[in-house]
């Protein structure tokens, strides 16, 4: 019991650690009109909930009551392959700091959603959370330049991101 204990308090330490590692600030001005619309999923860490997805699309809609309806969407194993939306709502985060919204796929469960990186033209985003788990680069374009990926790397290698998890996601 003693050893478990240990082990769970070890592991726990350790996950923190690797927590504060990261640096997962969020952007300073945001402005959530411009931010709405559709964006392209450019890279990604690997998740069960996106796994063999391509032609992964990001779009946000202003509804009446003032929250935001997320439709992800893209297609199994080949731009050809079975299309799939997942329909889901996000808010500012109560903290009311810039670039943070929470978002819902499941009820009344949310997660963080933290712009980590914004264009001054809103052309790409680094959209990041609280837990150094979750990653993408997102685009306005299906491509991105490769000066512009080669700075969004740079800047997330700085943050403590290892990047060479993400997944390049095909686009048409």
């Amino acid at each position: 019991m003693k050893t478990t204990l240990f082990a769970s308090l070890l592991l726990g330490m350790c996950t923190t650690a690797l927590a504060q590692q990261i640096d997962n600030s969020t952007i300073t001005s945001f402005d959530l009109d411009r931010y709405l619309g559709k964006w392209y999923e450019i890279a990604r860490y690997d998740h069960a909930f996106e796994r063999n997805l391509v032609g992964t699309t990001a779009e946000y809609s202003l509804k009446k009551d003032g929250k935001i309806n997320v439709l992800n969407s893209g297609y199994i194993g080949t731009l050809d392959g079975p299309y799939k939306e997942s329909v889901g709502k996000a808010k500012p985060n109560k903290n009311g700091r810039p670039g943070q919204l929470q978002v819902s796929f499941f009820g009344p469960f949310y997660s963080d959603y933290n712009i980590l990186e914004l264009a001054p033209d809103y052309s790409y985003s680094v959209v990041g959370s609280s837990s150094p788990k979750y990653l993408w680069i997102l685009s306005r374009t299906p491509q991105l330049s490769a000066e512009v990926c080669k700075r969004i790397i740079k800047n997330l290698q700085q943050r403590g991101y290892d990047t060479e998890k993400l997944i390049w996601v095909e686009q048409r």
